[in-house]
């Protein structure tokens, strides 16, 4: 790669470049294998030990505990770099770095030391939150009851992403008084049966089916000490999505660069010899650059906003720790729709610069927009444009975000 083609603007910090010097071979050997995953359908599970090996599970852990303590403008820099080689594995590792998150904002506990221990170690975390079906909005059907001195855990979560390459499975699900209870659930426990069965067009690598959980026993140890998030946590993971598509943009910017650099063929009415010339088509590339160029920039931006809540929450101060909390949330809503506009249109007009060939499967370009739609399907930003209004018009600050579920107000038809 040509040094024009690194212009993505400056790092999130000095100690950036160094930092990500150790993971970046192994992000140009994922991007190798990117297509041919794509079309076998072949699960990345070497790609994500390899980045566990070489310590990306633990970006976040202080450097005491053998993690690179990043800052969260640093994670979501390489968060970027990640989705520009497979975006497939950066969600895979949302879950991981959002649980992360919560032992970093949690109290003192022998709890959280164990399970920092367990990070350190390299153990990895899935997700278990999610549910299809009639469960009420901000409840679960996935249930954990008492048995003697251990609980047991029936029901099935949906898009467990990463799970199947992860050591834990961190969900939510309510109690036999119909409470929210979290807990750990070891990915191997018997009971647990975890399927590939995610059949969605794009982001079809992240391992995001379903898991079934039967009578599986569950000590007290992993249950959570609390089923609450980190406060930031809806910005969060959010803008995990947000920095996959700003790797999208530049895995798309980057390919389409290189196919109009070695394509020979014009059209009878272009306007030079070789397309490399051409300016129109030169238009259409300097457009999709800028759009993920834009787009990374907004994410990085952002988060500094989610860097300003978690140093605030480890401080006393009540006001300002919501009002921190307030607006990393709207900073990221503001970002939605504009991140998410600029890669889905990137991913459509690059085609306007290359000829029919391209569409050819072999090529993979098409999975950038598939992949682009799938992951702008989550928490759909029409709702983030709302909030943003109304703060903007009434001075209303963002509504938690409680997942997805039935309307506590709606009646379901069991016909």
């Amino acid at each position: 790669m040509t040094e024009i083609a690194q212009v993505w603007g400056a790092a999130p910090s000095t100690r950036f470049d160094e930092i990500a010097r150790k993971y970046r071979p192994i992000f140009a050997e994922i991007r190798q294998g990117a297509v041919a995953r794509d079309l076998e359908r072949h699960l990345p599970s070497v790609e994500y030990d390899q980045l566990r090996a070489a310590g990306f599970s633990r970006l976040r852990l202080p450097q005491s505990l053998g993690g690179d303590g990043l800052t969260l403008p640093e994670l979501f820099g390489l968060l970027i770099e990640l989705a520009e080689a497979d975006p497939n594995l950066t969600n895979a590792y949302r879950s991981h770095f959002g649980f992360t998150e919560d032992l970093l904002n949690a109290p003192e506990s022998a709890w959280r030391n164990h399970w920092f221990s367990l990070l350190a170690r390299g153990q990895t975390i899935g997700s278990g939150f999610s549910e299809i079906g009639n469960a009420p909005l901000g409840s679960y059907s996935t249930q954990l009851t008492r048995d003697g001195d251990h609980w047991l855990l029936n029901g099935q979560k949906f898009y467990t992403t990463g799970s199947l390459y992860a050591d834990w499975i961190t969900l939510g699900a309510v109690d036999g008084d119909g409470q929210p209870i979290g807990a750990l659930v070891p990915t191997r426990a018997p009971g647990v049966d975890i399927l590939d069965d995610w059949d969605g067009f794009g982001q079809a690598l992240t391992a995001s089916g379903t898991a079934h959980f039967t009578d599986v026993r569950i000590t007290d140890d992993l249950i959570k000490p609390s089923a609450l998030r980190f406060s930031y946590a809806g910005g969060f993971f959010q803008l995990v999505h947000l920095a996959s598509l700003a790797g999208i943009g530049r895995a798309a910017a980057g390919d389409l660069s290189r196919h109009v650099a070695e394509r020979r063929r014009v059209y009878a009415r272009s306007n030079a010899a070789v397309p490399g010339d051409d300016p129109q088509i030169l238009q259409v590339v300097g457009r999709v650059r800028s759009a993920a160029y834009a787009a990374g920039a907004i994410v990085l931006k952002a988060a500094e906003a989610l860097q300003r809540a978690h140093e605030a929450n480890k401080g006393t101060d009540s006001l300002a720790i919501g009002q921190a909390n307030r607006d990393a949330d709207l900073e990221v809503s503001q970002s939605v729709t504009v991140v998410s506009t600029l890669i889905l249109e990137a991913t459509t007009l690059l085609f306007d610069a290359l000829g029919a060939s391209a569409a050819r499967r072999i090529h993979g370009l098409d999975r950038h927009w598939r992949n682009a739609r799938t992951i702008t399907s989550h928490n759909p930003r029409i709702y983030h444009d709302r909030v943003v209004g109304d703060f903007a018009v009434n001075g209303h600050a963002p509504p938690q975000q409680g997942g997805v579920g039935i309307h506590p107000g709606r009646e379901i038809s069991k016909a």
